[in-house]
């Protein structure tokens, strides 16, 4: 007869663990001796490395009971369903490893890989990362609120840069963060602007309709919100008779007017 401690070397497990399994229902507990003590038969050994080698191959132990009992066909039939579930908690966490490993690099954070090459392309151009920072927060509000749009925004995006007043525009924005607010060179940000709004409006591309108001008024203030400078800009904007920067809409022309007055 075996003692606890002589069980569990000889099954190549711990004391602990034996009695662990004796908690949870798995290993019987057995008699004791004159002295009190436990003792453990051959059969329990068996028991023993069963229950140690199907839970060192993965099975759960509230699996290995019904395994234990289980006939040649049961027992074939549930290893079959336990190595199914465990293929499925290997693609989940292979997925996610797969997910950490792209978060890891920082836009991906919340952003689809199309606007993450968009932001990359900025980058290659020269582009100064505090305005790619600008523009990737922009990104992941329209990621989260309008998942729709993306694909074709971004699409006529990479279109854009193929425009001359577009890469200008983006090599002013680059480091419009270190100039004054009244730097001469935001007229030229806003001629460019203004140019594209009349070939964006006259296409029906930049109605932003699709958008509800509150969305809008908050990309907006991304913008806006961003330095003196990008304020002033949307300011002369509406003073030539623009309104707003997501959803650009034409301003009446007595609103334009008063505008331009200062009203």
């Amino acid at each position: 007869m075996l003692t606890i401690s002589r069980l569990a070397a000889y099954a190549g497990v711990t004391v602990r663990a034996v009695r662990h399994y004796h908690q949870i229902g798995l290993l019987p507990e057995p008699g004791r001796d004159h002295s009190g003590y436990r003792s453990y038969d051959a059969a329990a050994v068996v028991r023993l490395i069963r229950i140690h080698t199907l839970a060192d191959a993965g099975v759960p132990l509230a699996r290995v009971q019904e395994l234990l009992e289980a006939s040649p066909d049961e027992f074939a039939a549930g290893v079959q369903a336990i190595d199914q579930e465990l293929r499925t908690e290997i693609r989940r966490l292979q997925a996610n490893r797969r997910r950490i490993a792209r978060l890891a690099a920082g836009e991906h954070l919340a952003l689809p890989q199309s606007v993450v090459d968009y932001l990359d392309r900025l980058r290659g151009l020269g582009v100064d990362e505090r305005y790619v920072v600008l523009e990737r927060d922009a990104w992941i509000l329209v990621a989260a609120q309008a998942p729709q749009l993306v694909e074709a925004v971004i699409a006529r995006k990479h279109e854009d840069l193929r425009d001359p007043d577009m890469l200008r525009l983006y090599r002013l924005l680059s480091d419009v963060s270190d100039w004054p607010a009244d730097d001469p060179r935001v007229v030229e940000i806003v001629d460019i602007l203004e140019r594209r709004m009349v070939r964006g409006v006259g296409a029906g591309e930049m109605d932003g309709g699709s958008v509800d108001d509150p969305f809008v008024e908050l990309l907006d203030a991304v913008m806006v919100e961003a330095s003196p400078v990008a304020r002033r800009i949307v300011t002369i904007l509406e003073r030539r008779g623009w309104k707003g920067w997501t959803r650009i809409e034409r301003v009446p022309a007595e609103r334009a007017a008063q505008i331009a007055q200062g009203n």
